[in-house]
């Protein structure tokens, strides 16, 4: 079995979102006939699940927008988190279904993926049974937000490589009161590049989902979205 990857570098949130939504479409009506992994970096932006709370945003938006940085309602699953460049942002388009999985397997799949590219990296990080991604004693280095929509997962995961960590003191992240986020770098992982990451990435996808990943290029993606704007 085999499954795409494409490496958007770095491309604004409403137009992966948009690729997202489609694609999941297409997968649930067969037209799109495997599974594929998006994988990217956005511009500074806070996305907001659908149990998301506003009051868990610490600053005002005309501070956000003095300094571009929009907040986006998406339907996946949790409360407010950020992006930005120096963070893997995988967004696997996978049919659940097709592969008799369940919610909860999958997410400690993305889990155990995040866990295998920080032991990469000379990081030791563990899971917490009450919060899903992943930590690093009491500091969050990897989250999680799903959707599923006929049997198809879409959204993903976001790992800290080596971002500015500054706007997640603006938030209580996940919806957490009190919790520090982290990063790879600020962990001390050395040689951690974001494109060394994205090479571990690829080779724990093969093993952990059990397919062949065969590249994507952008523009052969793109294409076939006329409609979307790709860049930042």
């Amino acid at each position: 079995m085999s499954a795409a990857f494409c490496d958007l570098g770095l491309m604004a949130y409403a137009a992966v979102h948009g690729l997202q939504v489609e694609l999941a479409a297409r997968r649930h009506r067969g037209e799109l006939a495997r599974d594929c992994f998006l994988c990217v970096e956005h511009p500074p932006v806070f996305t907001l699940g659908r149990h998301g709370d506003r009051t868990h945003l610490g600053v005002s938006e005309p501070f956000l927008r003095q300094r571009g940085i929009d907040v986006v309602p998406i339907e996946r699953g949790g409360e407010i988190t950020f992006h930005g460049p120096g963070q893997l942002v995988l967004y696997p388009i996978i049919s659940l279904r097709q592969r008799r999985l369940g919610v909860s397997d999958y997410v400690q799949l993305l889990e155990e993926l995040m866990l295998r590219i920080a032991a990469d990296c000379g990081i030791g990080a563990g899971r917490d049974c009450r919060n899903h991604g992943i930590w690093v004693s009491d500091r969050k280095l990897g989250s999680i937000g799903i959707a599923v929509r006929h049997g198809v997962a879409f959204h993903g995961l976001a790992l800290n490589v080596d971002l500015d960590l500054e706007p997640f003191r603006w938030i209580n992240p996940c919806g957490l009161t009190g919790v520090t986020m982290t990063s790879l770098a600020a962990e001390g992982a050395s040689g951690c590049s974001l494109d060394r990451v994205k090479v571990c990435l690829r080779r724990h996808l093969a093993e952990l989902f059990a397919v062949e990943v065969q590249s994507l290029a952008i523009d052969d993606l793109m294409a076939t979205f006329p409609c979307i704007q790709p860049r930042p």
